[in-house]
């Protein structure tokens, strides 16, 4: 199996956080199999999480922060993303990370459009693994809420932008885990990042 580069983002705004022990371990397991990963923490980074403009013919320039994110992604051939979802989506600080380190020009181009009038993708090439955590069951979160926030994460950010395949990974429910429980999710999460998948 070819070693990888993977980038990892714990896309938690804590410190301390089952996304953050996901990701210091996937990094553990893949760094002893021979790939070599590159972990962000999402509470570390610094930056304006508000686009602030309606549109994208005006952006921010990019803090320090954001530049590193952009180059690690642009660096890596498997992308790594840990989040807790929070009211049925992500937490503000990692959508806003989103919001203003993957814009046109960069992350898809809008002045080529592919069949249906889609941008086309411009960080092709890559795979990605999500892991999400939610205190909500599997079962009611298809059921109920169709899974909708891993449909949002693998087909309207990962894939929109070219990462894919892309897999996800539901851990749940995680506020009330049993040492056991967790236990399994880690050794589960050591088994793909041994893969690089």
């Amino acid at each position: 199996m070819p070693a990888k580069r993977i980038l990892i983002l714990n896309g938690h705004p804590a410190e301390t956080s089952l996304s953050n022990m996901l990701a210091d371990t996937y990094e553990r397991a893949a760094t002893e199999a021979g790939h070599e990963a590159r972990t962000m923490h999402l509470h570390a980074l610094t930056f304006d999480p508000d686009h602030g403009f309606a549109g994208y013919k005006e952006h921010k320039p990019l803090e320090a922060d954001l530049v590193a994110f952009r180059d690690n992604l642009e660096w890596a051939d498997h992308v790594v993303l840990t989040t807790p979802m929070w009211w049925g989506g992500l937490p503000a600080k990692l959508k806003g990370l989103l919001d203003r380190a993957l814009l046109p020009g960069w992350a898809f181009d809008t002045r080529k459009l592919k069949f249906g009038g889609m941008p086309t993708p411009l960080l092709t090439g890559k795979t990605g693994r999500v892991f999400v955590t939610s205190d909500t069951p599997d079962v009611f979160f298809g059921l109920l809420y169709r899974k909708a926030l891993l449909r949002q994460i693998k087909g309207q950010i990962f894939q929109f932008v070219g990462i894919k395949p892309t897999r996800i990974t539901h851990f749940a429910p995680a506020g009330s885990a049993e040492p056991a429980k967790i236990h399994a999710w880690l050794e589960l999460t050591k088994t793909l990042a041994v893969q690089g998948k």
